[in-house]
């Protein structure tokens, strides 16, 4: 199987998707990110993100129920497939061996 791999803003917004478990849209996941990462990102900016990674399969999205709060509006929601589960495992192994392989005193940020 040929590896779709994914830029760091991809992966924060899946990584996202998977912690909202399938309360993810837009705007909540655009919030949590500013939250927890403390990056200000914008709405079109996830939005374009969370396509292009349904493009590559790794999401899927479905329309939710209508909302007082949303003028009526429905919520496109989204969810991580089996494949993005798949990346996102993948990520984190490799990120995890990287890490393992720093020797010691290496990352020394004294001199900062």
């Amino acid at each position: 199987m040929r590896r779709t791999y994914l830029g760091e803003f991809e992966e924060i917004v899946l990584l996202m998707v998977a912690i909202l478990d399938g309360d993810a849209y837009g705007v909540t996941i655009s919030q949590e990110i500013e939250q927890h990462v403390g990056r200000v990102v914008a709405f079109g900016t996830v939005h374009n993100t969370l396509i292009r990674l349904e493009e590559k399969g790794f999401v899927r999205s479905e329309l939710g129920g209508a909302t007082a709060e949303r003028g009526g509006r429905r919520k496109r929601l989204f969810r991580v497939t089996a494949l993005g589960s798949r990346a996102l495992v993948d990520i984190q192994e490799v990120r995890s061996r990287l890490w393992q392989m720093v020797p010691p005193g290496a990352l020394n940020v004294s001199g900062l």
